[in-house]
């Protein structure tokens, strides 16, 4: 528990508003959507100066620190020990610059990604990163996760969309770099070492994120195929067939989209259940009526060779959004039982063979019916739910299957959401020991007290 002393010094720097202590912070975990706060103190700073002044104090005093974005994250990268303060940038949410000739946006790191897409659409522009908690999730930890979405396969992950950062190091260092520029090779590109770092190396304050022109034509299309040949069948078909349109392509197997489209979901069901897999495409183009002619025909074929069993396109964004509801509805599957949740990445080739592997290994453990797996197959990232139970020993159990079979093919424990403390064992999974050492020596250069996000990734 932080010291009175460092209590006091705290609130010289933020303020009594900008302080919350005891039940206030341990509250705050029930807005989590996985993980846990028991930490005593929160302090809300509400500029870089701020952060910085609390960072050198935490820095001197030894003082462990964990950083709070949006708390969407799903592999307990946010959980506070109650030895530990959390850092919260709620209070610097705001969208500071819109450089339309250059198509650049400078956000604060807490303001939430909905509100940046937002802003982006009144100038005229998209800022084309997507994903459901689009507004609980922040800028910051959209950078520190290196967040993907829904839109990877034509835009890139987060890091393809920031072009410079603000960061503060441990010892309250400032390391302003917010290029404008898409191209600069002064030198080392630092911001890449605080992508993806979950926070463990340096605390972002501000960003400066690319924009893209908005295009005039969006079409979305539901499919029911016979098996998963055709869901990698009709990828290849749309990929080439569309001249670079096809922005998004998320797979559903069969059981995901049947229990989301029955009661007690609110969802309906454009196409009928019952078939082994669905898939949802989205594409981006710039001419809408010649885009959907073309989209037409080439579903159309797809139909007469038996890629599709049937296939329907949204008329309207009320028919847009109800397709992406299915999808997106994950939390559906939480009326069976206690769930774990995967994210998980692995070249298409090797889907199929995976999914059979892990689905009958949860079969055996748990029966029937019990796990469901959907995600953005285009991109190589699936997402698995398991509705065995999650205690420890059921956890142990089924990480083990979702996980191991992962190091053979080449695939990654984690494809968007981190490591976190969940994921932390099986890291080397996924990354060599020479890797890791690296990860270390980064982390003792900037952290050398080990005062940022202590526990997470590695131990």
């Amino acid at each position: 528990m932080p010291q009175a002393e460092l209590k006091s010094d705290l609130r010289a720097i933020v303020g009594e508003l900008g302080m919350l202590e005891g039940h206030a912070v341990r509250a705050r975990a029930g807005i989590l959507w996985h993980g846990r706060v028991d930490a005593e103190l929160l302090v809300r700073p509400r500029n870089t100066e701020q952060v910085s002044a609390v960072l050198k104090l935490c820095h001197a005093r030894g003082q462990p620190v964990v950083t709070h974005g949006g708390l969407t994250g799903l592999v307990n990268g946010a959980d506070a020990d109650a030895r530990d303060i959390v850092l919260s940038l709620e209070s610097m949410n705001g969208i500071e610059r819109i450089d339309v000739p250059g198509r650049t946006l400078r956000a604060q790191a807490g303001a939430k990604l909905g509100q940046v897409q937002r802003a982006a659409e009144e100038n005229g522009m998209v800022f084309p990163l997507d994903l459901g908690a689009r507004d609980s999730a922040t800028v910051g930890g959209n950078i520190s996760t290196n967040a993907g979405g829904l839109r990877v396969l034509r835009y890139g992950m987060m890091r393809n969309l920031v072009l410079g950062i603000e960061a503060v190091l441990a010892d309250g260092t400032v390391l302003t770099s917010l290029n404008r520029m898409l191209k600069n090779n002064a030198g080392y590109d630092l911001k890449q070492l605080f992508i993806g770092s979950e926070g463990t190396l340096g605390v972002v304050t501000r960003a400066e994120l690319r924009l893209v022109s908005r295009t005039r034509s969006q079409e979305t299309m539901l499919a029911s195929l016979p098996d998963f040949d055709a869901l990698t069948e009709l990828l290849g078909r749309l990929d080439s067939g569309l001249g670079g349109q096809l922005a998004a392509f998320e797979a559903l197997w069969g059981n995901y989209y049947d229990y989301n489209t029955a009661l007690p979901a609110q969802n309906s069901a454009p196409l009928a259940r019952g078939a082994p897999f669905y898939a949802i495409a989205e594409t981006l183009g710039g001419d809408p009526e010649h885009d959907r002619t073309q989209l037409e025909n080439l579903l159309g074929k797809a139909l007469e060779d038996g890629v599709l069993t049937d296939v329907t396109i949204a008329s309207s964004e009320t028919e847009r959004r109800a397709i992406w509801d299915i999808r997106e509805d994950v939390w559906q599957v939480k009326n069976i039982a206690p769930l774990l949740t995967f994210d998980v990445s692995l070249p298409i080739e090797n889907m199929k063979e995976y999914v059979r592997e892990v689905n009958e290994a949860v079969r055996a453990f748990a029966g029937e019916n019990r796990s469901f797996v959907f995600g953005h197959m285009a991109d190589g990232n699936l997402h698995i739910i398991v509705a065995a139970g999650d205690d420890a020993a059921t956890r142990a159990k089924v990480e083990d299957m979702v996980y191991r079979p992962l190091a053979a093919i080449g695939g990654s424990v984690s494809a968007e959401h981190g490591i976190g403390l969940e994921k932390r064992a099986y890291l080397p999974l996924s990354r060599s020991a020479a890797e890791i050492s690296t990860m270390r020596l980064l982390k003792h250069a900037l952290d050398p007290k080990g005062i940022l996000n202590p526990g997470k990734v590695f131990a």
